[in-house]
């Protein structure tokens, strides 16, 4: 399985504009610049379509392994707190929170701990933040 995602950048770092796409057209010309990056111009960024991808990742990876315990979730709400930090040589990402809430009716709290803890460590976006800490806040409703 192969997914595609594109990007175009035009002019320089600090004036430039760029675009981001999917090969769905869930984004289209998705516009994205250094004010919309590092600063508060309207657009999307890179770091926040990760938070948005890791989130989602992670949601499917808790419901799965909810699944295993023959639980399953009335909803799973995950945001992902993506940080970037300058670094030598440029910018790293490296802090990525999760916070999740969720409401799985005949979970205990220490079940939901534990499958939560599993799914943050199975979910093949984390996978991909080796270098990052990642970590998890999570709350059964």
């Amino acid at each position: 399985m192969i997914r595609t995602g594109s990007a175009e950048w035009n002019g320089g770092i600090l004036d430039g504009k760029g675009t981001v796409s999917t090969e769905t057209g869930t984004l289209s010309n998705a516009p994205y610049s250094f004010t919309s990056r590092f600063e508060e111009g309207k657009g999307t960024n890179p770091e926040e379509l990760l938070g948005a991808a890791h989130a989602g990742c992670f949601s499917m990876a808790l419901s799965g392994v909810l699944s295993g315990h023959k639980l399953v979730a009335d909803y799973i709400r995950t945001s992902a707190a993506v940080s970037v930090v300058k670094v030598e040589g440029g910018f790293a990402i490296d802090k990525i929170h999760l916070t999740v809430e969720a409401s799985i009716p005949g979970a205990t709290a220490e079940q939901f701990a534990e499958c939560a803890a599993t799914a943050k460590a199975g979910c093949p976006v984390s996978k991909l933040f080796t270098g990052a800490e990642i970590t998890l806040d999570a709350k059964l409703a």
